[in-house]
């Protein structure tokens, strides 16, 4: 996805997307669009492959597919974004029903930061409608925001309602709704190859706009277990591995998979779809028992290789067994069926009420 902002060079994650003739803001890995690479639903567009594969490959929360819930990106910024926020569902399906009526929740999970790399989400104590207008007026919004260093392996949360940019000098991997929907407060003054400035929507961001405490920020990860009803340790297995919950809310939750050496895998199977996104590493991503044609059920085993930069749709109920070949990192992203029964298992390994807001959203 071209951006104003964005980069022309996609490496690490990307090598040979280097010196590109535009800047390249966003690669899109779950966009309808995109095509599978693999497997029996090859060539298809992932809209295609969705509304076709068998209902038990989508999971029980989505046995009538309707649409793709999730969007997940990466993000290279190589200047800031505009200053912007997104609408909640509720005001999206009243306002936005041409644009798919959907609202945009979202967090942001840092690969890569460059010293000195920031974002800014929410506003200060104190401000209102009026000093937003002013500080537009005089080019000093970002004075209002709260501004937040980032550092590798930091992740934010960001609902809609809350204002919010992205600066330079880091490559993002962001979860969200599926909704492009996005207000801008504030743009810099830029104009695109045209000279013409992008449009921004003032009166539709104030009104969806959060003022006060500011929801989200930063998050306070909290470390799974071997199982979610296992003992209190870090879900290593002997393998060398980590499990980290890094935000949950109704539209998602993701993960962060570790593997710190060479491993032969684990065995792990979940109620619903998941999608799988490498951050960095290799190695191999076995499955066992699956149904690859619809209505007959094949007792295989099979593998594929997995490199950094590849995101992999995983079947419901489908065994995978990572086998890294040294050092990795993946996020799991999947749609929680139910947040409460996360809390409850959280609350049982005895972490507070106060830890687990950190993570898990309403």
């Amino acid at each position: 996805m071209p951006r104003i902002w964005g980069a022309r060079s996609l490496a690490p994650l990307y090598p040979e997307k280097s010196n590109l003739p535009e800047p390249i803001g966003e690669a899109w890995l779950t966009g309808v669009d995109c095509k599978v690479a693999s497997g029996p639903l090859a060539g298809k567009t992932l809209g295609e492959a969705w509304q076709e594969m068998p209902p038990e490959w989508r999971g029980t929360r989505f046995t009538e597919p309707g649409d793709f819930p999730l969007l997940i990106k990466f993000i290279f910024p190589n200047d800031k974004l505009s200053i912007q926020v997104h609408p909640d569902d509720a005001y999206a399906a009243a306002h936005e029903k041409a644009t798919g009526g959907r609202g945009k929740t979202e967090m942001w999970h840092v690969v890569h930061a460059e010293p000195g790399a920031n974002v800014m989400v929410g506003t200060k104590g104190g401000v209102t409608k009026r000093l937003v207008l002013d500080a537009i007026a005089q080019n000093t919004l970002e004075n209002l925001l709260e501004k937040h260093p980032v550092y590798n392996g930091d992740s934010f949360f960001i609902p809609a309602g809350t204002v919010h940019t992205i600066g330079p000098g880091m490559t993002l991997c962001e979860v969200q709704e599926y909704s492009d929907l996005t207000y801008r407060l504030y743009d810099y003054g830029r104009t695109d190859a045209k000279g013409k400035p992008r449009e921004l929507h003032i009166e539709k961001a104030l009104d969806v706009m959060q003022f006060g405490k500011t929801v989200g920020g930063k998050t306070q990860p909290v470390s799974l277990f071997a199982g979610e009803t296992g003992g209190k340790r870090d879900m290593d297995l002997g393998y060398g591995g980590k499990r980290t919950l890094l935000s949950a809310c109704r539209y998602f939750a993701v993960e962060r998979w570790e593997f710190y050496k060479r491993i032969f895998g684990f065995h792990w199977r979940g109620s619903a779809f998941d999608i799988l996104v490498v951050l960095n590493g290799k190695g191999q991503i076995g499955w066992g028992r699956t149904v690859w044609k619809r209505g007959h059920d094949i007792r295989d085993w099979g593998c594929s290789d997995f490199q950094a930069g590849q995101c992999w749709f995983v079947p419901a109920l489908l065994n995978v067994a990572p086998r890294t070949s040294g050092h990795a990192t993946m996020l799991r992203a999947y749609v929680p069926e139910d947040l409460s029964g996360l809390r409850s298992a959280l609350k049982r390994e005895r972490y507070s009420e106060a830890t687990i807001a950190g993570s898990v959203f309403e």
